[in-house]
């Protein structure tokens, strides 16, 4: 069992804490940080941690293993580079940073200290998605020429206030959010991306906002994208791979559709798994040495600069290569 800290108690803090708080076999949390503990007092006595308003309380703690971190984006950077000084593994949500620079400069910290180093990049543990990413590893579907996703939920309906309606930690509508998923899809499954047109229209500014973001995408190795996230709107998670063979299609958590030309289109669907606790054990592996996290530290920096080259065309209004 590795024992870890919890940095950031909030709504995400808490998500991931009820994934794996007496549910896993890898992972306990035994410390949290929070700056606001008159709030947390009652949780943390549920579920058996002690409770800290600093996230030097927890590098000093020698029970602690590893540290996650569920806190402003904005804080992401140097807080990891405090924990890979410390020598401990860091987990850290997404987006890693908001430029690829800074990303680079937490990225390098852990490299030096050589610590592993987690991202919560949790779609591609579905279960639709690790079958998809197999059907296009394999070449069942030919080359990949063209990428689609979606994803959408309503969490601008039920959380209000906090980084979601801050523009400086939370740019591009819903991009930050939700679309950072779908980016993630695309940078695993088909590499790097070299140029993006990004519009985003608002029908109703924060708080409460209701908008649309929709992404062009064109990747380094040829093939193209379109990707779009609603905020205000039920959960929607879609990603469909068009190769020169056939096409396949993710539909929700579970469901995968397959097609091939001259063939029947076949739709399966897979057992649910709690795809964040899916993520934060294959953390908890790369911890103990069994295996490299499956978001390589590449990928987090092929991510956060596509991700700042949208906000760049959002801002220009304008077509943008990185």
């Amino acid at each position: 069992m590795i024992n870890v800290a919890m940095v950031g108690l909030g709504r995400w803090g808490q998500t991931i804490l009820n994934s794996i708080q007496g549910k896993s076999s890898r992972l306990r949390i035994v410390h949290g940080i929070t700056k606001e503990p008159e709030l947390a007092r009652e949780l943390a006595a549920k579920h058996g941690f002690r409770l800290s308003t600093d996230l030097k309380d927890a590098l000093a703690d020698p029970q602690v293993q590893a540290i996650m971190l569920a806190t402003p984006h904005s804080l992401h950077v140097e807080q990891v580079r405090m924990v890979a000084a410390a020598g401990k593994p860091v987990w850290c949500e997404k987006p890693l940073a908001l430029t690829r620079a800074e990303a680079e400069r937490a990225v390098a910290a852990v490299r030096a200290a050589n610590v592993p180093l987690g991202s919560g990049n949790n779609k591609r543990c579905f279960a639709s998605m690790r079958e998809l990413k197999r059907v296009v590893d394999s070449g069942e579907i030919g080359k990949v020429m063209h990428i689609e996703g979606h994803f959408s939920n309503e969490h601008s309906t039920r959380v209000s206030g906090g980084w979601r309606d801050d523009p400086k930690e939370s740019p591009g509508g819903g991009m930050t959010g939700a679309g950072l998923h779908v980016l993630d899809a695309f940078v695993n499954i088909a590499g790097p991306v070299s140029y993006v047109d990004a519009r985003c229209v608002t029908k109703k500014a924060p708080p409460d906002p209701r908008d649309v973001l929709a992404v062009l995408v064109e990747f380094a190795g040829g093939a193209t994208g379109l990707m779009a996230t609603v905020r205000a709107t039920p959960v929607y998670w879609r990603c469909a791979v068009f190769g020169t063979n056939g096409f396949v299609e993710a539909r929700g958590e579970d469901t995968l559709v397959v097609a091939k030309i001259g063939g029947p289109t076949e739709e399966k669907t897979y057992p649910h798994v709690d795809s964040l606790c899916v993520l934060l054990e294959a953390f908890a592996d790369a911890i103990e040495g069994k295996a490299p996290f499956p978001v390589r530290p590449e990928q987090m920096l092929d991510v956060i600069g596509a991700f700042e080259t949208i906000i760049t065309s959002l801002d220009k209004g304008a077509p943008v290569k990185l």
